[in-house]
């Protein structure tokens, strides 16, 4: 379907690879293309605990009227607000988690304030869950970074999406941690730290060909069980599913709104209400058939979704191009099983603040 095209659909999730860092030292001379990360983030919403100086309706507390209202310790919530106005999550949050590894405790530190056209929604880079697990291999350690974004409270489908770059971050969640879904890994076999394969883990542009997708191999680049790791700056970033704030037992009408891209539209968790049914949204993007090109022009091999380039856009399910559709009159992108796992692009215009 096309960008905005209303829609009945589902979501999904996604496992963890990352070539934007390696695993030990750069080789001299090279840097680093993974840019900082450089979003504040955003303060949260509901979960299923009430917390004291907020309404509580059911199972879901938010916060009062006033802009800069409500908060409450969010360790490990499940959230259940599908609001898409960033408006609605203003107040004041923390978390209490562990860097496994390292036995070390840490505080998430998220605000969210809002104006009548803008929300700013800013942390300390920590997350809401335990992070850096004994399936991690980070190459620097986890630290607290000041970030802050500002938020349209009233985005709007532009004519022409705006594709991800690596100068700018794709959104924010709730739980205060940035998206940067793009690799800086790609097939460069003349490149002197080629694999066997031609590939290089840093150093692509988000423009070069056969950009290596960092959900898309078995090799594991420092991910933790979040899909995430750290910049050189110890910023944690999500690449994919965060396997965070909402899970598989969505609400009567689906998943809630886990963060906001840097256009202002929500992000989704997987599920959505189709008619009378609650099911996962199902990404548009299929692989394409036969092999890829040879020697330069290409790295040969089936189209298996190591790369981005393995993927066209095929209408095959229930998301427009950039991975999101329109439900109840709402546009928002969705969480899905299969790439290109939250936002391939924007439909909306990225406001500044998420230029790193």
């Amino acid at each position: 379907m096309t960008r905005g095209q209303a829609i009945q659909a589902g979501s999904s999730q996604g496992r963890g690879l990352f070539f934007d860092e390696v695993i030990g030292g750069l080789p001299a001379g090279f840097g680093w293309a993974d840019f900082d990360c450089s979003a504040e983030v955003a303060a949260i919403t509901l979960g299923q605990n009430p917390v004291s100086g907020n309404l509580s309706v059911g199972s879901v507390f938010f916060s009062s009227a006033s802009s800069n209202a409500g908060g409450g310790d969010i360790t490990d919530q499940i959230f259940t607000e599908r609001s898409a106005d960033c408006a609605s999550f203003a107040g004041e949050y923390t978390a209490n988690v562990m860097d496994i590894k390292r036995s070390l405790g840490f505080a998430a530190d998220i605000s969210v304030t809002s104006e009548a056209s803008e929300c700013v929604l800013s942390s300390n880079s920590i997350p809401n869950h335990d992070f850096n697990d004994e399936s991690a291999q980070f190459r620097s350690n986890v630290a607290e970074v000041a970030r802050s974004f500002t938020i349209p409270r009233n985005p709007t489908i532009a004519g022409t999406a705006t594709q991800l770059r690596q100068t700018r971050f794709n959104a924010v969640m709730l739980n205060g941690i940035v998206v940067d879904l793009l690799s800086a890994g790609c097939y460069d076999p003349n490149n002197p730290m080629a694999d066997a394969d031609g590939n290089v883990l840093i150093g692509c542009r988000d423009t070069d060909p056969w950009l290596l997708d960092p959900l898309g191999t078995d090799h594991h680049f420092g991910a933790d069980a979040h899909n995430a790791h750290t910049q050189p700056d110890g910023t944690y970033h999500y690449h994919g599913n965060p396997m965070a704030m909402f899970d598989d037992n969505p609400g009567s009408s689906g998943s809630p709104v886990i963060g906001f891209a840097a256009d202002g539209f929500p992000i989704y968790g997987t599920y959505f209400l189709d008619g009378a049914q609650v099911r996962k949204a199902i990404s548009g993007y299929s692989l394409k058939s036969g092999t890829r090109p040879t020697g330069q022009n290409g790295p040969g091999g089936t189209y298996d979704g190591s790369y981005v380039d393995d993927y066209e856009f095929a209408d095959a399910g229930d998301l427009d191009e950039c991975n999101g559709m329109t439900v109840g009159g709402q546009y928002g992108y969705y969480v899905t099983d299969s790439y290109p796992w939250m936002i391939k692009c924007h439909s909306g215009t990225p406001h500044s603040s998420f230029v790193k």
